[in-house]
């Protein structure tokens, strides 16, 4: 069965955007530099007052941050949602977040990436939301995302930017070198985190779609246990194709660094077409990649991978 294509509201000057911090807490200098930066663009981002809380290893309680998640999430005046950071967490909200009804009206924009990989799957499997994995306030705030890509953000949020593009993507197994167009949702994110997802209430599903995915500071061996986690999971025959973004860190107590090589002996085993190079991840490149969209993949010679933003052509308000 074909997933549903749905579609966001763009953003304009004035709207509010509820910000969230599903995982891990960040130093308050950095989130209000990264708010001060949604405001020069002439939003109004609104953060609840106790957003950072006392926990063991996340930013609040569960209670509390799944409290001010469904706020975010359900509110009639907002027409956004913007995590803090990722960091671990995010999973501990799924049971409760199972048991909320999809609200009203089109979905909000929802931006995170890295452990928020959990949110976007339960926004695109549990309530057909598309999602944008993209650039998060702290990150913004200690300027660390390069000022073409935090333009190109602004562009899509606005819905000045209808597709993103990424070309030059390099082929890393024979089918991808074959000349062929694939056309289907991108859906992924996080490795390890997806992995995670598998056998819980909101489990990652990649049949149908072109699977994104990216890690960070894994060595080689757990790289290479999570891919053979999921290649037995079936997860991978059933996609389109894969497209890697951004496998960094990871070196072994030798200093030497296994990650890719692990990547390309399990790329080779792959029965669909696996490329490598979409700038996007937890490095210093870090473009948005929507999810839940149509896209069209281009392989052989000149491999691209252009995504629709999945953005309203015409606002409609809630």
């Amino acid at each position: 069965m074909a997933k549903q294509i749905n579609k966001w509201l763009p953003l304009e000057r004035g709207d509010v955007v509820d910000i969230v911090a599903p995982g891990s807490s960040c130093k308050m200098d950095s989130l209000q530099k990264g708010l001060d930066v949604l405001e020069s663009w002439g939003l109004e981002p609104r953060m609840p007052k106790d957003i950072f809380g006392a926990d063991v290893i996340c930013s609040n309680s569960d209670e509390e941050r799944f409290k001010q998640l469904k706020t975010a999430l359900t509110s009639e005046d907002s027409v956004a949602v913007w995590c803090v950071r990722g960091g671990y967490g995010a999973n501990r909200l799924i049971p409760r977040l199972m048991k909320l009804k999809r609200p009203a009206g089109p979905p909000k924009l929802f931006m995170g990436f890295s452990d928020i990989t959990t949110l976007h799957v339960f926004l695109n499997e549990q309530w057909g939301w598309p999602t944008i994995h993209g650039p998060m306030i702290d990150r913004i705030g200690r300027g660390l995302i390069l000022e073409p890509q935090l333009a190109e953000v602004r562009s899509m949020v606005f819905g000045d930017l209808r597709q993103i593009e990424f070309k030059n993507l390099k082929p890393m197994n024979d089918l991808a070198h074959r000349a062929k167009t694939i056309k289907a949702p991108v859906t992924g994110g996080n490795a390890m985190t997806l992995q995670s997802s598998i056998g819980t209430k909101a489990p990652w599903k990649s049949a149908g779609s072109i699977v994104f995915l990216e890690e960070i500071d894994e060595r080689g061996y757990r790289v290479d246990r999570i891919l053979e986690h999921l290649e037995q999971t079936g997860h991978f025959a059933k996609a389109k194709a894969i497209v890697l973004g951004d496998f960094l860190g990871g070196d072994e107590p030798d200093g030497t660094n296994r990650v890719w090589s692990v990547v390309e002996r399990w790329a080779q085993n792959q029965k669909v077409p696996v490329l490598r190079g979409l700038g996007a991840g937890h490095g210093d490149l870090q473009r948005p990649v929507p999810f839940q969209t149509m896209a069209t993949l281009t392989t052989g010679a000149k491999s691209q991978l252009v995504i629709d933003t999945g953005v309203f052509d015409v606002r409609k308000k809630r």
